[in-house]
């Protein structure tokens, strides 16, 4: 299940909103809290804009959209496609709330209010084995209907923050991937002009000599 949620502004890791945890959440999650906080000062606006990094026996799954950072730490066993069901729920949410407002603020958590509608809609997408229990459920047809996942990066907490990697190198990698798979599908379709014209060419050559010949001898 979702655990815990933080909001944060990517270009300077401002927390701008958080979920209220009660006090045996934030000890069991105060690692994995602070790896959030690293995580954070990691990202800027030109990364991955989804990412599940795992971690133990949690997985933070985040958002990027509109400079602001969408991070949720779920039990490693939640579904993807739920866990990012939810912080899109959260984007539209606080997009329309306070995105006009996300550029100026100063103080950190200046939409504590936002806590509200997250406590809300986490109460949406509780456990799937409660949920699976009740006949129709909401979060059953979230888990039918929800777009495929499979492209979201996924990264281990010793490889980002032990190691070192970085969330934009893997932007890169990826617009450099799309760079390069554009320029096959270029070389693939001049390959195939190419072939036709070799194979058409004589075809058209006899032709061309054929109306020539007609021309010249009823001309």
């Amino acid at each position: 299940m979702v655990r815990s949620t933080i909001i944060g502004r990517a270009s300077d890791a401002l927390p701008l909103a958080a979920s209220v945890d009660d006090e045996q959440t934030e000890q069991t999650l105060q690692e994995h809290k602070q790896q959030a906080k690293l995580i954070f000062r990691r990202i800027t606006p030109h990364s991955e804009p989804k990412c599940s990094i795992e971690s133990g026996r949690y997985t933070l799954h985040y958002l990027l959209a509109d400079n602001v950072v969408y991070l949720t730490i779920a039990d490693q066993s939640y579904p993807r496609k739920l866990a990012f069901s939810y912080l899109e729920e959260l984007e539209k949410e606080f997009s329309l709330s306070y995105g006009p407002k996300v550029e100026s603020v100063r103080k950190p958590y200046a939409f504590v209010g936002f806590d509200t509608f997250m406590s809300k809609t986490a109460r949406l997408y509780r456990d799937t084995r409660a949920a699976s229990a009740s006949r129709g459920s909401n979060l059953d047809k979230l888990n039918d209907e929800l777009h495929d996942v499979t492209r979201i990066m996924t990264k281990n907490i010793e490889e980002l923050l032990q190691r070192g990697d970085s969330l934009d190198r893997m932007s890169h990698l990826s617009t450099s991937l799309r760079t390069e798979s554009e320029k096959y599908r270029r070389a693939a379709r001049n390959v195939n002009v190419q072939a036709m014209i070799r194979q058409y060419a004589p075809v058209g050559a006899v032709a061309l000599i054929l109306i020539v010949l007609l021309w010249w001898r009823f001309s």
